[in-house]
């Protein structure tokens, strides 16, 4: 079937194989709906231009999120959350696939983007786009109000943010309840699931359905295969539909734009999507960066309930800079938790029933680190990354201060979950965290504030992008995702992402 922008405002969904081919003609594409590609897609509808969305994964509505871990991975995340960096140790790369990208699973904070990191970004890779600084906050100011950016209400804080407060507070640390974009938020626990009481201001719950308001399509379980070209110039994109529960291909969909293709596939898949059009960079898959994360369970001797009150609510970015981490509060399921602690059968079962009286707490590592973004042997990513040793000993340093606030907080005992260790230790035993093994391969960790494998850089042999998001050498093609970040930034990345994507729509309007 083949469709213009009279007939706009549509979804489309999942067409089955041997259906007519969609057909879509519009001014710009934008491919995929999380931070970045939503929050561009929706300055270029409001400039008057037809859009269309191009998602991968499928819409789900918050009514229909699932309860339990295993339904999340099944039927939001990408590939059932199934990507490991290949390296020494196999950390999980954490990414969502659905309407809303990541926006759907993380827990929507808030950090403006610090100063330095322009600063970092012109010193480093030439990026000297005029007032970028003061336009990204001025955006950041814009998202704040329209997606309804608070602090965490005390109703909602449940107590191991609190104590995590507390701990701090005794420590003299500076800390803050974090700002997030949500609405009311009640405290039910179930961020990393997809907020189904709807308070969480995921893309899909506001700007995707704004660019249909205003007449735009977006096409979902619609993985895009490449782009297209016409003379030098990106004129679209093209691919088939995926079933989202079989994972079968569907009919074929391609959507022709006059103005301009934008990628926001992810930092996994927008270098691969680049490489399978034929894009020819050195820089390509390069500068893969992350902030890698991990925590550590203090035991109380009263119930907490962790997963009472917001999934994260409190955070430290007083040692951003020196030594480079971020410590914050993070509340995870049941079978997340089941899964950390050591042992199994009747031991795990006896372990398990300290549940209610644990709280986890976070450290994650501003690392330099850098890795490669690559497709594997099945068109899928390789990410290839590993912690060096200045970055080990930062990540092994953020564990003893968070093991160290919950002893101020009031813990009886910890839980380290570090290959080598005692199962648990006391408030005296801290220095076995700073003496601990620099092996990666001892830790439970996450990589979920993902940057780079198409950096931006005033140099082509550096970069794949300019400072305007633009595609060195390619006519209309832009990214406008994490991927383009070169750096790590040392804060939560959805605030510095959307104002980012923001601006490099704009300068395609203004």
């Amino acid at each position: 079937m083949s469709l213009t922008p009279r007939a706009a405002g549509r979804h489309i969904t999942f067409e089955a194989f041997g259906q007519p081919a969609v057909e879509l003609d519009v001014d710009f594409v934008v491919v995929g709906s999380g931070a970045g590609g939503a929050a561009a897609a929706v300055i270029l509808a409001r400039a008057g231009h037809s859009v269309a969305i191009v998602e991968a994964g499928p819409w789900r509505a918050p009514v229909d999120y699932p309860h339990s871990t295993y339904g999340t991975m099944r039927d939001l995340f990408d590939a059932w959350g199934g990507l490991v960096t290949q390296s020494r140790a196999l950390w999980p790369v954490v990414q969502a696939s659905c309407v809303g990208g990541t926006t759907v699973i993380n827990s929507a904070i808030v950090v403006r983007t610090p100063g330095d990191c322009f600063e970092r970004w012109e010193r480093e890779y030439g990026i000297t786009a005029r007032g970028l600084d003061k336009r990204v906050w001025d955006h950041q100011d814009r998202l704040e109000h329209e997606l309804s950016a608070e602090i965490v209400p005390p109703d909602a804080r449940g107590h191991s943010n609190t104590l995590a407060m507390d701990g701090a507070e005794a420590l003299g640390w500076d800390s803050h309840y974090m700002v997030r974009y949500a609405r009311a938020c009640e405290g039910t626990g179930q961020c990393l699931q997809g907020c189904r009481k709807g308070r969480k201001q995921s893309t899909n719950v506001n700007y995707v359905p704004e660019v249909l308001e205003r007449g735009g399509y977006v096409i979902s379980c619609a993985p895009v295969d490449r782009v297209a070209f016409a003379d030098g110039r990106a004129a679209g994109v093209a691919g088939n539909f995926r079933d989202p529960v079989t994972r079968r291909s569907g009919s074929r969909f391609r959507v022709r734009a006059t103005k301009g293709v934008l990628l926001a596939a992810s930092v996994t898949q927008t270098p691969l999507l680049l490489a399978r059009s034929g894009i020819k960079s050195k820089a390509l898959g390069t500068l893969f960066r992350a902030h890698p994360g991990t925590g550590i369970f203090g035991v109380y001797d009263h119930p907490v309930d962790q997963n009472v009150g917001a999934t994260q609510g409190w955070a430290s970015t007083a040692f951003r800079v020196d030594p480079g981490l971020k410590l914050e509060t993070l509340a995870i399921p049941p079978e997340m938790v089941a899964g950390r602690l050591p042992g199994g059968g009747a031991e795990l079962v006896r372990r398990f029933r300290e549940y209610r009286n644990i709280a986890m707490w976070v450290a994650a590592v501003r690392a330099e680190s850098a890795g490669t973004i690559k497709p594997g042997f099945f068109g899928n990513p390789v990410v290839r990354y590993q912690l060096d040793e200045p970055d080990m000993h930062r990540f092994r340093s953020g564990l003893a201060m968070v093991a160290r606030m919950h002893f101020a907080a009031g813990a009886k005992e910890i839980i380290p979950c570090i290959h080598g260790l005692p199962y648990k230790l006391g408030p005296d035993e801290v220095d076995q965290i700073e003496e601990g093994p620099l092996d990666p391969r001892n830790y439970i960790a996450i990589l979920s504030h993902l940057f780079g494998g198409c950096p931006m850089s005033a140099d082509p042999r550096q970069g794949v992008v300019d400072g305007n998001g633009k595609v060195h050498g390619v006519e209309a093609l832009y990214v406008v995702d994490a991927s383009a970040i070169p750096t790590t930034i040392g804060v939560n990345p959805q605030h510095t992402i959307m104002a980012l994507a923001s601006v490099w729509a704009e300068n395609l309007v203004s």
